[in-house]
């Protein structure tokens, strides 16, 4: 049965590592130079189409807001072509959609802090894609509800290989 510990805790320090990984591999990446901006935006281009595509062929999870068509219009006003999305297969297991999502929104963040980096010249309508207000905690809250109605540790195992998943595809795309 489930303990003190909430999912969303959970997932947080045992993808820490990963999230760093994720981190220093496009903290390379100069996001005032037009040129590397435009990697910087293929790399994901591997990477969310491939991520949003499997979280909607979970059922349960709920709605989420895609920014698979943000990116590639972004692309394509810096004259980049998309790149073919990486192959990616969430772990077996329900709850490995939500550790999927709270991954893939959870880079929302992180692209908001991004697009501070981005000179306004450039796109940025991906990185700039902000959560509403409150969505990210409802998210949050969802995913601990399901946690708790599971009522297993196993479901938070599978949330954490979801989310480890997610970020090792982020990774790979980079």
């Amino acid at each position: 049965m489930l303990e003190a510990r909430t999912a969303v805790a959970a997932i947080r320090a045992a993808t820490a590592p990963d999230h760093d990984r994720v981190d220093a591999a496009y903290g390379a990446f100069d996001l005032a130079d037009r040129t590397r901006y435009a990697v910087f935006l293929r790399a994901h281009a591997r990477a969310l189409p491939a991520a949003e595509a499997a979280l909607a062929a979970r059922p349960g999870l709920p709605d989420f807001r895609r920014r698979a068509p943000l990116l590639a219009d972004d692309l394509a006003a810096l004259g980049e072509p998309a790149p073919p999305p990486l192959r990616f297969v969430l772990p077996e297991g329900e709850a490995a959609g939500w550790g999927a999502l709270y991954v893939v929104e959870g880079s929302r963040l992180g692209g908001i802090m991004l697009a501070r980096s981005v000179p306004a010249d450039l796109p940025a309508a991906y990185l700039g894609a902000r959560h509403r207000s409150g969505e990210w905690r409802t998210l949050l809250a969802a995913l601990d509800d399901a946690a708790t109605r599971a009522g297993t540790d196993r479901w938070i195992d599978e949330a954490i290989a979801g989310a480890r998943a997610t970020f090792d595809l982020y990774r790979r795309a980079a």
